[in-house]
């Protein structure tokens, strides 16, 4: 364990990119050789063969849930230096390129999981095999095969055809037709995610709060989660799900109210209607906005029924509209989201709030304060009230519009049975068999 969590500090040039480990700086911040003042880990030591302490720096209270994610699964120290793991560099565009043979298509892989890796084309698929060396319960299947097929339409008529056994992220609208068959079911996946409309206050006059006043109200939030989310989602008002400690009941909320979004607007001294450039993404399915389009075009009448007059833009999710989100150039207004990456509140206000750009804020928007002394207390019942401050302000100052949090479907035949769905898409299939 002590020979990865060194490797990762001692990261050097492309390795330190946020391409290449980008939960690494989201968590520690620094590496050895850049940033190791502001850098959380400090050491680790072995305390015999089965224990390992990590010291760190200074206190950090999502430290235990942070380490649960995949990218701080410990992996063999002598396969990755066989394997070339620490070879890469960037390419022109910023994004990491591997060079050695460790975890890549067609190259090696070690671990000590329930099935082992065969084959990866990407885009295509990835091919696992049972690992018959494994040190729990001997997986049921034999053989795994995880394809790509964007189109849900298509993902569903394969599921019909039997030409695989389940799929993710199903459209709300397919549902019904799925349960509909006696050869088909619905699973659930418990809701850790938010669908939201950002508000960009860098453009004017977005930044006058009557304004962002007049977008909440001005967003039919209930219309959209009651017609395209099949019952699977619920208003939000806040950036975090009520299941993740901090969540605060006492958030002002924005009902949908046409006339007071063209009072505040006129308040504002503005002439009705406010044109309002509002991006949308193509080409992408999610959790919390399963069809990009639906979402829009019904925000979009009850904005222009409001006092604004809509114009709409849209781009190609990755890397285009990502892309343009992040640096602050989509518009005033724009659908986005996010899926929680662990069970605590940090993971969905740092995660999403501390991207500053994307919603016209300052880098030292007064209000991080509050997230910086959450991140330091240790004391979940302190951390717990402050993030309940802190949605409460946020939702006060509406650095955006939180509208859904979903309860996503997984699709499967009647034989596949033992899946047990993950919030955070880490599922297991060592207990997963089939009976038919």
């Amino acid at each position: 364990m002590c020979a990865n969590f060194n490797r990762w500090y001692n990261f050097k040039g492309a390795q330190q990119s946020s391409s290449a480990s980008y939960y690494y700086n989201y968590v520690f911040g620094g590496f050895k050789t850049k940033g190791a003042k502001d850098a959380l880990y400090r050491s680790c030591s072995a305390r015999g063969s089965n224990v390992a302490v990590i010291n760190l720096k200074r206190p950090y209270g999502p430290f235990l849930a942070a380490m649960t994610l995949s990218p701080f699964a410990i992996q063999s120290p002598t396969s990755m230096r066989e394997n070339g793991a620490d070879r890469g560099r960037l390419t022109s565009d910023g994004v990491y390129q591997p060079l050695g043979d460790y975890g890549v298509p067609g190259g090696e892989a070690a671990g000590t999981g329930p099935f082992k890796l065969e084959s990866w084309r990407v885009g295509d698929r990835l091919e696992l095999s049972r690992n018959d060396e494994y040190w729990g319960r001997r997986p049921s299947l034999t053989r795994l095969i995880f394809r790509a097929i964007p189109d849900n339409a298509a993902r569903l008529q394969a599921l019909q055809t039997g030409e695989i056994d389940g799929y993710d992220l199903v459209e709300p609208q397919d549902i019904n037709t799925i349960k509909r068959s006696r050869d088909l079911k619905v699973l659930d996946r418990p809701a850790f995610n938010v669908g939201y409309v950002g508000i960009n206050r860098s453009v004017e006059p977005f930044d006058n709060i009557l304004v962002r006043r007049a977008v909440a109200h001005g967003l039919d939030r209930a219309a959209v989660v009651r017609s395209f989310y099949a019952g699977r989602g619920v208003v939000a008002h806040e950036f975090m799900p009520p299941s993740v400690p901090g969540y605060s009941t006492g958030v002002p909320k924005y009902a949908y109210n046409p006339n007071r979004a063209k009072q505040l607007l006129q308040q504002a001294g503005l002439t009705l209607p406010v044109e309002v450039e509002f991006w949308w993404p193509t080409d992408v399915s999610r959790p919390y906005m399963p069809n990009p389009k639906n979402n829009f075009q019904a925000f979009a009448a009850s904005l222009n029924k409001s006092g604004f007059k809509v114009v709409a833009k849209s781009a190609p999710w990755n890397p285009t509209y990502l892309g343009r989100a992040d640096a602050g150039t989509a518009g005033a207004l724009h659908l986005l989201g996010w899926t929680g990456d662990f069970g605590d509140a940090s993971t969905f206000l740092d995660g999403v709030l501390r991207s500053y750009k994307q919603f016209g804020l300052p880098e030292n928007y007064g209000l991080y304060r509050q997230l910086d002394r959450a991140l330091i207390e240790t004391d979940a019942d302190v951390r717990n009230a402050t993030y309940r401050a802190f949605n409460n302000a946020s939702m006060r100052d509406l650095i955006g519009v939180p509208y859904v949090h979903t309860r996503p479907a997984l699709a499967f035949t009647r034989g596949v049975v033992g899946y047990r769905p993950s919030p955070t898409t880490s599922e297991s299939f060592a207990s997963v068999r089939k009976t038919s």
